[in-house]
C-alpha cells in the first residue's frame, strides 16, 4: 500500500507528537530537562572541573570540540524538554549523551571501586537514563508544546480522509 509524503509526514508527525500520557509527565519532563539544561551551562562556566577538563581526564578524544558540543546538546535538548517541544526527539540525543557518560565514567568507576561506590556515584546518571527513556516512551503529556504542534496534524490528517458534507 503506496502512502503520499503528506500522509507519511502527517501521521510520523501524529506519532511523535502523541500526548495521551498524564498531566504527571511534566514532572519527569522538569527533572530530566532541568538536570540536562542545568550540566550543560556548567560545561561552560566551569570548563576545568566539568568542561574541557573532566572530558580530558577521563579520556574523551578531542576534549576541546567533545566538551562544548556535549554542553550544547545538553542546554539545547534539555530546554526542549523543559517546554515539551519535540520531545520524543529531543530525549533521544540525552539517552545517548548520558549512556555515554556511564560507559566512560561509572564503568569504570565499578571495576576500580567496586559495586555500591558505583552505585552511589551513579544514581543521578541512572534517574537521568530512566527518565529519558520513559519520555521517549511516553511523549510530552497534556501540558506541553508538543500538544499544541500535535493538533494541526490532527486536524489535517482526518480532514483529508473525511468526505465533505454536501
Amino acid at each position: 500500500m503506496d502512502h503520499s509524503p503528506l500522509e507519511v509526514f502527517v501521521t510520523t508527525r501524529k506519532l511523535l507528537l502523541k500526548i495521551d500520557a498524564p498531566c504527571a509527565v511534566i514532572l519527569v519532563r522538569f527533572l530530566v530537562g532541568g538536570v540536562f539544561l542545568s550540566e550543560g551551562i556548567q560545561k561552560f562556566l566551569f570548563p576545568a572541573a566539568l568542561g574541557v577538563g573532566r572530558f580530558t581526564s577521563i579520556g574523551i578524544p578531542d576534549p576541546g570540540f567533545a566538551a562544548p558540543f556535549v554542553g550544547v546538546v545538553e542546554i539545547v535538548f534539555g530546554a526542549l524538554l523543559l517546554l515539551g517541544l519535540l520531545t520524543r526527539l529531543a530525549a533521544i540525543p540525552l539517552i545517548i549523551d548520558i549512556s555515554v557518560a556511564i560507559a566512560t565514567t561509572k564503568i569504570p568507576w565499578w571495576l576500580s571501586k567496586g559495586f555500591w561506590s558505583m552505585a552511589h556515584e551513579a544514581r543521578t546518571d541512572y534517574s537521568m537514563l530512566l527518565g529519558g527513556i520513559f519520555l521517549l516512551l511516553v511523549g510530552a503529556g497534556p501540558w506541553s508544546l508538543d500538544r499544541i504542534l500535535a493538533a494541526p496534524a490532527t486536524r489535517l490528517l482526518d480532514n483529508r480522509f473525511t468526505a465533505p458534507t454536501p
